[in-house]
């Protein structure tokens, strides 16, 4: 006997048709919120004629080779980028599941099948033997998408797929801002501690003179135990910043995902030459600028296709199933004109009673929107802060620089003038000390204020979107396709 493919048959056109004609759409249209800051930066300066701090490689904002070697590293092994990276493939793969629902599945089948009847089953008293074989092509379940669901859910995927890729990018910028700061502190433990070593054999030397003095009866024990404590707070001193710089090294070590091997000679922080002048532009400027506000608006754009998707729900679903094929119960008549076989089969889908499910989706998918719009329009606010916080302290950290070093030159003439006293027998022994604790004390806050100055500017670059491009060739090459 011949057996019908379950499967559609002329229907083609029609179905074309009716996908063609699908396009109703019940999401929201779109609108950027207002971005809830000021229309300008304080202290935002006048330097418009360098280059946007986006448009700067950060081979060019770092030129010490040793800090862009670690850059280099890091951005080629370290494992959170990796993560991040891969997240941009799952998102990407994720889109073109939910696109591909906007297109028909069709399939190829075939099957074939032999049974035996005994002959006490069969009219004719003998044994039979029957077969039953199918070829054919077969559309399942192809929803016409009139009300714009699967758009929008497919519309959803791809703004997410955007905002994982946007958040890649915020990752690569935080990470090599989180490289320079984290050299910069390792070399500001580095200068200190080399002070401390010297500081103490400097120390070391005055407490031998103290010791002998006192020997011969020249001082007394107060200032023997001066020397001494002087003595063992540049010993602790030291002591402190070899575990923070070895501590420093380590994190380093993390972040360049591998160990640091044949690095090239570091620089003090008196020759970085980090550019520290960088023209802010406008607080709109960080919205195309800023990765992490771009993710935070496709989080937002996709949320809002979602609630199109939740509408749609409310709506009549239509799908078909169709194929068209060949059946026969003979293997030989399978290909034969008789064999011809087809089904179409439209279906409808009318939401009568689901309990509130609909309804609940709706208002889910509308507060989901509402949380996006808050995260945007915070991401904005935070963007802003930073932004500000290290212009206010570009001008003020480098008056505090200056006004160090000055200290220091204070301190180092009024130590050099008490020894002179005590020489002389004018002033005690205390005088020294205390000059020289007070000298130590400056030099160490000169090199902490310069670490900071150096970080502020690091800020500076990563708040303004800086770090994505290794030089500035990239910026030229890439600026006429933005």
């Amino acid at each position: 006997m011949t057996s019908r493919f379950n499967s559609a048959g002329p229907g083609a056109a029609a179905l074309l048709i009716a996908a063609a004609l699908a396009g109703c759409s019940l999401t929201p249209e779109f609108t950027r919120p207002v971005a809830p800051v000021a229309d300008a930066f304080p202290l935002a300066g006048t330097a418009l004629e360098r280059q946007a701090a986006s448009e700067i490689g950060w081979r060019q904002f770092f030129p010490d080779p040793r800090l862009q070697a670690l850059i280099a590293a890091a951005l080629e092994n370290n494992r959170d980028l990796r993560t991040a990276a891969l997240r941009v493939e799952e998102a990407r793969a994720l889109y073109n599941v939910q696109s591909a629902d906007q297109l028909p599945t069709i399939n190829a089948t075939g099957n074939a099948s032999r049974s035996r009847t005994p002959l006490g089953l069969t009219s004719s008293g003998r044994p039979s033997v029957s077969g039953n074989y199918q070829v054919g092509l077969s559309l399942a379940a192809f929803e016409l998408d009139f009300f714009g669901r699967v758009r929008s859910l497919s519309e959803a995927a791809l703004s997410q797929f955007l905002a994982t890729e946007e958040a890649q990018r915020s990752a690569r910028i935080s990470l090599v801002a989180e490289v320079a700061r984290t050299y910069l502190a390792e070399r500001s433990l580095a200068e200190q501690m080399a002070l401390a070593q010297s500081t103490m054999l400097a120390r070391n030397e005055a407490m031998k003179l103290a010791r002998q003095r006192f020997d011969v009866g020249a001082s007394s024990a107060l200032d023997l135990r001066q020397a001494e404590t002087l003595l063992q707070a540049a010993q602790i001193a030291q002591l402190v910043l070899a575990r923070q710089q070895a501590q420093a090294m380590n994190a380093l070590t993390l972040l360049a995902g591998q160990p640091l091997n044949a690095l090239p000679p570091a620089k003090p922080l008196s020759e970085q030459g980090v550019v520290s002048d960088i023209p802010p532009g406008l607080p709109s400027d960080l919205l195309a600028r800023r990765p992490d506000i771009r993710a935070a608006e496709q989080r937002l754009r996709a949320s809002n296709a979602n609630i199109g998707a939740a509408r749609a729900a409310f709506f009549p679903r239509i799908s078909l199933t169709s194929g068209l094929g060949l059946g026969s119960n003979e293997l030989s008549t399978l290909f034969e004109g008789a064999s011809k076989s087809w089904s179409f089969v439209p279906q409808l889908t009318l939401p009568l009673f689901d309990a509130g499910r609909s309804s609940a989706n709706l208002s889910l998918a509308q507060a989901r929107n509402s949380l996006a719009v808050v995260d945007y329009e915070r991401s904005i606010q935070v963007a802003f802060r930073e932004v500000a916080d290290a212009l206010v302290a570009r001008d003020l950290l480098d008056q505090q620089v200056e006004a160090q070093r000055l200290t220091v030159e204070a301190q180092a003439d009024r130590a050099r003038l008490s020894e002179l006293r005590a020489r002389n027998g004018i002033a005690g022994s205390l005088e020294v000390l205390d000059a020289q604790r007070e000298l130590f004390a400056a030099q160490q806050a000169l090199i902490q204020a310069r670490q900071l100055r150096l970080t502020n500017a690091v800020d500076l670059y990563r708040s303004l979107g800086g770090g994505l491009l290794e030089s500035n060739q990239q910026a030229a090459v890439s600026a006429p396709t933005r």
